[in-house]
């Protein structure tokens, strides 16, 4: 992996673990629980995608 494409993942685990707070910030905070259960469905899905980067980061550090 080049230094380029390292920033990137980097970046981009950062995005997912910026939304991630957003998203459970807005669920404290949102009264509709319709709105409460799509957020947290969000959440889930981008803290599973830091998962996926984090592995890949654990992979080329090897």
């Amino acid at each position: 992996m080049t230094q380029k494409e390292l920033l990137y993942v980097e970046d981009a685990i950062g995005h997912e673990k910026s939304l991630s707070s957003i998203l459970e910030q807005s669920v404290e905070s949102i009264q509709d629980e319709d709105l409460k259960v799509f957020l947290q469905k969000e959440c889930e899905k981008h803290k599973t995608m830091e998962q996926k980067l984090m592995s890949i980061l654990k992979e080329v550090s090897k």
